[in-house]
Parts: structure tokens; C-alpha cells; sequence
């Protein structure tokens, strides 16, 4: 995430998946506010910290965002259909159980 908002580190578990949702914050008016309609792929891993694929840029590996890890959509793909909990067929949310666990995710400098 940009220095205002950085990623925070540290062990942590998904504790949702969305095959999609929409994303806003910031303050209405500012250059801080954001809208994004149909985010695809997103795992939250810490509160509303997540991992998902992003249409907006093509800047990866530049901090742009306010502190979610940003993917190209294709490799958010690939890594939410590996990443627990498992999506059950014709679903589009899925929380973490006992039996369907979570993916540890370590975010570090």
C-alpha cells in the first residue's frame, strides 16, 4: 500500500473469499476516494486488507493502492481458486470452517 495506508505485516488467515465485490473509501471529493465496481477474486486476510485482482492499473509492484495487495486478474485467479476456503461450486462467497480452513498468508517487507 502507499506510505498513508501500507499493508500491514504480520501471520494472518483469510477470513473471507469473494469471487466478487465492490470496493470504496477514502473521502468523497478528495483524491483519496476511490469506487470499484466488481473487484474480482478478493481474499481478505486482515479486517478489509485483502488480495485481489485489479483493472484499474497495471502499475504490480509499485505501491498504488491504500493497502490491499494488488494482482493482475489472472494470477488472482489462479491463486484464489488454490487458496482455502474452498469456493463451493455455484457459490460466491465462502468464510473459513474447521473443515475448510483459511490460507495463511505472511506479509513481510
Amino acid at each position: 500500500g502507499k506510505r498513508q495506508t501500507p499493508t500491514p505485516e504480520g501471520e494472518f488467515r483469510i477470513w473471507v473469499k469473494l469471487r466478487y465485490t465492490k470496493m470504496e473509501g477514502g473521502v468523497r471529493g478528495t483524491s483519496d476516494y476511490y469506487y470499484l465496481p466488481n473487484v474480482p477474486y478478493v481474499m481478505y486476510f486482515y479486517k478489509d486488507y485483502g488480495i485481489h485482482g485489479a483493472y484499474w492499473h497495471m502499475s504490480f509492484g509499485t505501491p498504488v493502492s491504500h493497502g490491499c495487495v494488488n494482482l493482475q486478474i489472472p494470477d488472482s485467479g489462479k491463486l484464489f481458486n488454490w487458496a482455502g476456503p474452498a469456493l463451493p461450486a455455484g457459490k460466491s462467497v465462502v468464510f473459513p470452517t474447521d473443515e475448510n480452513p483459511g490460507t495463511r498468508v505472511v506479509v513481510h517487507q
